[in-house]
């Protein structure tokens, strides 16, 4: 009788805690309320996922340059997968950014093709972090990108590394920094990529977020080159301090791989950045 008493009260048990775990599953992604806010998987975040949910998209994206001259580009990430890269070059695609690491945990699992890949098709590329100011510091960062496919090399094919920071796709806007917080984290960042590299690296980011994230400090305009993100006719008001951007992400949505890009200038200049 005490064995089957002991058998009864464990199967009881064994059924309560399943039932607790249950509402937790649920909130993980197993069972969605389509009330609450999803949160993607640490590793899935990609440049510019944050811009349509927060700026939204204005009428004829990609419509008007500071320069007469684009030269177009695309950003990639695992989300693509096996790329067609021969179809981007020869739809007049000539440069692209791949994504190679996110904070210290993960690297791109198609990292290998993408980035080969493009480079094979004739492509000046390089590759970008997306950044976590609230699981490491921006030195530990850097690092991590910089050993895994971040680095540069004067080749005149490779593109300086790029910090893609902007809205927390985990959690808090700002990651939990003040702005003061979060301006020193970026500058620990781009410090020690400069010192790693020898490189400045290309800071993508998006005004709004920007604006309230760093009170829209001019600290890095003098020596990091600026990719904006607006998905718009024009790119509209700049962060604090920069006069003119580099690369411009002017849709989601764009032909073969979504995320199509303008750089500020002709193929020359794209050179150029590469060289240094």
């Amino acid at each position: 009788m005490r064995v089957h008493r002991s058998g009864t009260t464990l199967a009881g048990a064994a059924l309560a805690a399943l039932a607790l775990l249950l509402p937790l599953a649920g909130h993980a992604g197993a069972v969605q309320d389509p009330g609450v806010r999803q949160v993607p998987a640490r590793g899935t975040a990609s440049m510019g996922m944050g811009v349509l949910a927060h700026d939204g998209q204005g009428s004829s994206p990609g419509g008007a340059s500071a320069q007469a001259v684009q030269t177009e580009g695309v950003d990639v990430s695992s989300h693509q997968g096996n790329v067609a890269w021969s179809t981007l070059w020869n739809s007049g695609v000539k440069w692209a950014y791949v994504k190679a690491t996110e904070g210290t945990y993960y690297k791109n699992t198609s990292f290998n093709q993408q980035y080969t890949g493009s480079y094979n098709v004739g492509m000046i590329r390089g590759t970008y972090h997306f950044a976590t100011p609230d699981t490491t510091t921006g030195a530990a960062q850097a690092d991590y990108f910089v050993n895994n496919g971040g680095g540069w090399s004067k080749d005149g094919r490779t593109l300086p590394g790029v910090l893609d920071i902007e809205w927390n796709p985990y959690g808090a806007t700002c990651y939990g920094k003040t702005q003061a917080g979060m301006v020193a984290w970026i500058r620990d960042f781009v410090n020690r990529y400069k010192a790693r590299t020898g490189r400045d690296a290309v800071i993508y980011t998006a005004t709004s977020w920007w604006t309230q994230c760093t009170g829209n400090s001019s600290a890095f305009a003098a020596t990091n080159p600026l990719w904006i993100a607006r998905y718009a006719a024009s790119v509209g008001e700049l962060p604090a301090g920069w006069q003119y951007y580099t690369m411009w992400q002017y849709t989601s949505s764009g032909p073969t791989v979504g995320d199509h890009n303008h750089f500020n200038g002709d193929l020359s200049r794209v050179q150029a950045l590469a060289n240094g």
